[in-house]
Parts: C-alpha cells; structure tokens; sequence
C-alpha cells in the first residue's frame, strides 16, 4: 500500500506543480498531507460551538494551526516559485509544464472584484487534489491487486489481453491511447470499483426544502447520504454481489455509464451534479497504473496466504490485513 500511495502521489506532485521534485522534497509534501489526514477526525469537536470551542479546546485549535503552517511552510515556496515562471513565460514565451498550480494563479473571482487566489487558498486546493486523488486511487489500486493476487487466473486472461494488444503493437510501454483497446482491463476496473468501492458514503449533502422520498419526508437542511458499498452489492442488480467478475461488464461492448447518467447501478464516484470532478482522472490513473503493474509483474500470493479481504475504516474503506505478494519479473 505504501507504494502504491506513493507512486501515485509522485504523478500528482508533478500534475500539481508542472515539474519533477526530489524525493526528499516529495516526503516533506506527502508527510505535512498525511498529518492532517491522520490527525482530520479528531478535530471535528471543533466545528460545535467554535466560539466556546476556542476556549475549551485550546490544546487542539492550536494543534490545528500547527499542521496549517506545517502545509503552509512546505507548499509555500513551490506556489511563489510558480509564479515567477509563469511571469518568465509571459516575458520570453519559455516553453514548460502547465500545473494545476498555475491554473489557480491565473484564477479570478468575478463575485469578489475579480480577486486573485491568496497563498493559503492556494495550498488548501492543492492540498484537496492531493488528498483526494492518493488514497482514494491507492485503495482502489490495492483492492484490485489483491483480487488478481487471489484469482490467479483473472489475472492471467488480463496480462494475456495486456500482451495481445500492446505488445504486439510494436509497444514495449503502455500508452494512454492503448488502455481504449483493453476492454477486459476496464472490466477489472469496474468490478474492483463495485467490490470495494473507496468510500463506502459519499461526503454529507442536505436538502434545500422539504422533500418526499419513497413515501418518506425529509425536512429542510437534513443530512442526507448515500451507501455506496450496498448500492453496488444489491443482489436485486447484481447476480453473486460479493463474488470478484470483471466479466459482468464485458456486455455491451464493455462500455459501462459509471457517471450514472443513463442507470444507477453503482456510484464509486457519486452521480448527477456532485459527482467527483476528477472521476475522469482517476479512472485513467487505476487503469494505467493496473496495465503496467501486471504487464511488468506476476502477482502471486506468499506460501500459505490466502490473501483476506477483511475491511477496516480510515480516511478511506482499507484491508483489514495489507496485502503482501511475491513479485516475478515477467520474462521478456
């Protein structure tokens, strides 16, 4: 798991900041990310009453302000060098990697005179991206492996389409373009994301006026929620809900509205107009990454591990007991 996290923190540091940083430098941003995620739930007492809060609660306000200037501290000196490239580039016209940093620099605020972001917003939004695509795609991403750990042989039909189409297509690497002719991958993809979706519920939303739903009344302003897992467990939609079958979305010609737009099956992502803004993303990231992984790589369970697929509950829905596999090089 650990690798995975950080694997796939690495791409996004780059995608954030538009350049490649040490690793030095990437465990400071990962360490002052994971502080805050660790740390998140114990300060929930502090959203009741902040007024009184501030008083009663002193140690953890200031335990609050601490991880905010750690962030600050360590994403501070990126944001600012950004955006003296970015006035190099309208000076001389130098040609570099766009970031998702330099997005937010440009960004105004039409509601508040055509504002620029400060400093602090800025680093919360990296912060969001960072946050929300690591673990979310490194749960996924390990709940995935560790069913191609335990069935051995859905992982053989996926490196045999892996190698069916890309290598015989003059590729010894995985391109973008490539992972549109992996229908069986996608498969596996979906399926991991119906099995063992990230998130079991969605971020809390409330409804605006009083509703009627399903013979039931919701007042105004109630905290409302989705159970993502049971949705895509429902054994009325699904036949065999808790048993591993990429070949359940392989009807169709393997296209499959994981958005919900058209039917709603499964939410991995959320539906309608608060689903995830980068669902796109990260379904790419899980099938590049997966594609590369087993091209490279048999995946195989150690001696007398029967590789169990117990959940627990952190910032994201977790293997109870991290999966650990032997690793052989495919041969070449």
């Amino acid at each position: 798991m650990e690798h995975f996290q950080y694997g796939i923190f690495c791409l996004l540091v780059f995608m954030c900041f538009g350049e490649k940083l040490d690793e030095k430098t990437i465990r400071e941003i990962q360490k002052a990310q994971q502080n805050f995620v660790v740390n998140i739930s114990r300060f929930n007492v502090l959203k009741f009453s902040p007024k009184f809060g501030k008083i009663l609660f002193r140690r953890r306000w200031q335990e609050l302000y601490d991880l905010r200037r750690e962030q600050e501290d360590v994403l501070g000196p990126f944001i600012r060098s950004r955006r003296e490239k970015l006035e190099q580039i309208k000076c001389v016209g130098n040609n570099t990697n766009i970031g998702y940093v330099d997005s937010l620099l440009t960004l105004t605020i039409p509601e508040e005179g055509d504002r620029k972001l400060t400093d602090g917003e800025i680093v919360s939004l990296c912060l969001e991206m960072l946050i929300a695509g690591t673990d979310t795609t490194a749960t996924a991403l390990h709940w995935i492996m560790a069913n191609l750990v335990k069935h051995p042989e859905i992982q053989l039909k996926l490196f045999n389409e892996i190698k069916d189409v890309v290598v015989s297509d003059n590729g010894e690497k995985i391109k973008e373009e490539d992972l549109q002719k992996l229908t069986y991958l996608k498969a596996v993809v979906l399926e991991g994301l119906r099995r063992h979706p990230p998130g079991h519920f969605l971020l809390f939303h409330a409804v605006s006026e009083d509703t009627q739903l399903d013979g039931n009344h919701i007042p105004k302003n109630t905290g409302v929620n989705f159970m993502v897992a049971e949705i895509g467990w429902d054994p009325k939609i699904w036949e065999d809900p808790m048993e591993f079958k990429p070949e359940r979305f392989l009807g169709n010609g393997g296209v499959f509205d994981v958005t919900g737009n058209r039917e709603l099956k499964m939410m991995p992502f959320g539906a309608g107009r608060r689903i995830c803004p980068a669902y796109s993303l990260g379904m790419l990231h899980l099938e590049y990454f997966l594609a590369n992984l087993v091209k490279e790589f048999e995946w195989t369970a150690r001696v007398g591990d029967d590789i169990d697929l117990s959940e627990k509950q952190e910032f994201t829905t977790v293997m109870k007991y991290p999966l650990h596999t032997l690793i052989t090089p495919r041969i070449k």
